[in-house]
């Protein structure tokens, strides 16, 4: 089947042109006008991904991504958000609330494309990695996406999973910002360093005790203690 793509704007003219080139890379597309029809849609339809809007009537975007991180059914959906380019503390809060991306207004809807297909190939689980990881009270289940500490389930975003299994693998090893930027993100060029900073926070907060893994290098990046 194809790729279920909501995207969510209230503007007539980008949800058509968008909605073309998404036909026309193999996707379909799901439309939403508003933040509460958006939450419905989410619910309902259960997309691949969401092109989340921040500037939306009703409900806006930043509080949906808020609702869709705190409701289990839908955590796990990679949300892409569209900001105005000068709106950066709109992008960092997005990003603190749990969306995976960001792409700012006006932007190209080959590029959304792009970084569409990057976050849909990041969600999928590999095939080929059938293996879990048992590191200390951390296990990270990589065929299914999946982690849990001393037992409890961890709730992670496609981002944080394969931020946290990256690290894990390397353990004992640093990795800058800008390899993580290439390696978790698929950037070719590091356009955001704190795009990163932000989703360790997330996931440290998430992850409670086992936190304590993850350093931090200070001016390079981070690491996964080796002896853990």
């Amino acid at each position: 089947m194809k790729p279920k793509i909501l995207v969510v704007d209230d503007e007539p003219d980008a949800l058509e042109v968008l909605g073309f080139k998404l036909r026309e890379a193999g996707y379909t597309p799901v439309f939403a006008t508003d933040g509460l029809k958006a939450l419905a849609a989410v619910r309902a339809e259960r997309p691949d991904l969401v092109v989340l809007d921040l500037m939306l009537p009703e409900l806006d975007g930043l509080e949906v991504c808020k609702l869709m991180r705190r409701d289990p059914a839908t955590a796990a959906i990679p949300v892409l958000m569209l900001t105005a380019k000068a709106a950066e503390m709109d992008r960092v809060v997005g990003l603190e609330l749990g969306a995976d991306d960001y792409v700012t207004k006006p932007y190209s809807p080959r590029e959304l494309v792009l970084r569409i297909r990057k976050l849909l190939k990041r969600a999928k689980a590999p095939e080929e990695a059938e293996e879990q990881l048992h590191i200390g009270t951390l296990m990270i289940d990589v065929p299914h996406h999946a982690a849990h500490v001393a037992g409890r389930p961890v709730t992670l975003t496609a981002t944080e999973f394969n931020l946290l299994t990256v690290l894990a693998k390397r353990r004992g090893r640093v990795q800058s910002r800008e390899r993580l930027l290439q390696d978790v993100w698929g950037y070719e060029t590091a356009i955001d360093t704190r795009t990163v900073d932000t989703h360790m926070r997330r996931l440290r907060e998430k992850l409670g005790p086992a936190a304590d893994y993850l350093e931090t290098i200070r001016g390079v990046g981070y690491r996964f203690k080796a002896g853990s």
